[in-house]
Parts: structure tokens; sequence; C-alpha cells
């Protein structure tokens, strides 16, 4: 008697919705962002909602104004590079 088995891989994760992909555009812009102060003297990051405008959504909280700064920057930069990769894979290094 012979068994068939059969297995399934995937190679790429699951790719973004529209919504996702216009979350990214939005928050991947430093303009976008701003910094508060909380009233234990914490700053919180945030950034504009899309679909509200004058609405805010927080997203971190650091003791100084430059770790919040830093914060934004940093996320800015993830979401740059999630939204290159969308591209498709990068050429890193060509042989001849």
């Amino acid at each position: 008697m012979t068994f068939y088995y059969q297995t399934h891989t995937w190679s790429s994760q699951p790719q973004p919705d529209e919504k996702t992909l216009e979350l990214w555009n939005h928050v991947s812009e430093k303009k976008n962002w701003r910094i508060v102060q909380l009233p234990n003297g914490f700053y919180q990051t945030e950034y504009l909602d899309p679909k509200k405008e004058d609405s805010w959504i927080d997203v971190t909280r650091r003791e100084t104004i430059e770790g919040a700064e830093q914060a934004i920057d940093s996320s800015v930069e993830h979401y740059k590079k999630k939204l290159s990769y969308m591209h498709g894979p990068q050429v890193v290094k060509t042989f001849k």
C-alpha cells in the first residue's frame, strides 16, 4: 500500500491590505507625529489619526524629550522599511 503525503510551505508573509498601507504611509512621515508632556513629567509620542482630524493616537512614553524624538525617528524609519519591502526583494550584491 502506498501513502501520498503532501506539505505546503509559504515563502512570504501575507500581504497587507489597502488600509494598512495607508497607515504605513501616514506614519512614515514625521510631520504626522507630535510629542506631548504628561502630568507625571513623561513625554508621550502620538501620531495624527488619518481617519479623524484633530485626533491623536498615543504610541510610546519616554522620560526625556530626546528619547521621545528618537522613538519617533525609529518608528518613521521602521515604517519606511516596511513600505520599501512591498516592492519585492532588493538586490544587495551581484556576481560576474
